[in-house]
């Protein structure tokens, strides 16, 4: 029988094909993506014309879509933006810069057989991370910390983290307006969505409303506003399930060990030739149970060993 889909709070989280992003969104514009390109790299390049859009749409893994990929200047650039830190974000750069050279590959008619040496843009990958936990300015993530035997591997695959928070990488904030208030826009949504008593979709009104008067993103807010509201519901909604998971995954975790140490208790007790009686006192008393606990825990994990 197969797992029943799980639930964060009283949403269910069905549908896996991943929504635009509000990050997506805002750096969808050449203009906007190449002003953060220009911020991160130190370059000044002035024609959005410039910039070669190589986003795939629907990825190798389920439920996961990429934020933007292109390629400027012979250098293949993937940007993701992400509200939790994620260790494993090289392991899905592997799969996405697959898919990618793989299309230009085929594009450019190139022979991966021939003796010759074809050539390749430079790989590069940022991630844009706006989450609630401290994390420094800048931080390299790599594929080959998830090996066993790191100094084995031929492969590898590194990812820049900067942290967009309030605070943080000044310089590139100041330099690309729109990454500022996009991390604006973010946290002030954040502060709504906290606020006790007040429904969802009312916080992330006000937050909108707070955002044009503060002058925040206001024409793309004034455009875009369902469009803006729905995409930040949808990822409010993601997050609170990938947290259910987590507690949920956490709990059946811990679950899983005391039912194991309960088991160990009673095999030991009884190879020590202790009654009944004395068992079920010695794992009310070391698991923290009732007697009534215990003696249902005793004679279930019996009659499961005896059967």
């Amino acid at each position: 029988m197969g797992r029943k889909k799980k639930t964060a709070g009283k949403h269910s989280y069905v549908n896996r094909r991943y929504k635009d992003s509000l990050f997506r969104m805002l750096f969808s514009d050449r203009q906007a993506l190449l002003s953060l390109y220009n911020a991160v790299n130190q370059t000044a390049y002035k024609d959005p014309s410039a910039l070669e859009i190589m986003t795939i749409e629907d990825v190798i893994y389920v439920g996961i879509k990429n934020d933007l990929a292109f390629l400027i200047d012979c250098r293949l650039n993937l940007y993701e933006a992400q509200s939790t830190r994620n260790p494993n974000m090289p392991l899905r750069g592997v799969f996405y810069f697959s898919q990618v050279y793989q299309g230009y590959v085929n594009r450019n008619g190139l022979n991966i057989f021939s003796e010759k040496q074809i050539r390749l843009p430079v790989p590069r990958y940022l991630v844009l991370y706006n989450g609630t936990k401290e994390e420094p300015d800048r931080q390299i993530l790599r594929l080959s910390d998830a090996f066993d035997h790191p100094e084995e591997a031929c492969l590898e695959c590194t990812a820049v983290m900067l942290n967009i928070n309030a605070g943080h990488n000044s310089r590139i904030m100041k330099q690309c307006r729109t990454l500022y208030e996009y991390a604006v826009l973010v946290d002030t949504v954040r502060n709504y969505l906290n606020i006790r008593g007040i429904p969802r979709e009312q916080a992330v009104d006000e937050a909108v409303r707070e955002c044009i008067r503060r002058g925040i993103l206001v024409d793309f807010l004034k455009k875009h506003r369902a469009e803006v509201k729905n995409v930040i519901l949808t990822e409010y909604d993601r997050e609170a399930h990938i947290r259910a998971e987590k507690k949920e995954s956490w709990e059946d975790g811990v679950a899983e060990e005391r039912e194991r140490l309960l088991r160990s208790a009673i095999r030991v007790q009884r190879k020590k030739g202790q009654k009944e009686a004395d068992i079920i006192s010695f794992l009310a008393e070391c698991f923290e149970l009732s007697e009534e606990e215990a003696r249902e825990c005793y004679q279930r994990i019996t009659q499961e060993e005896i059967l």
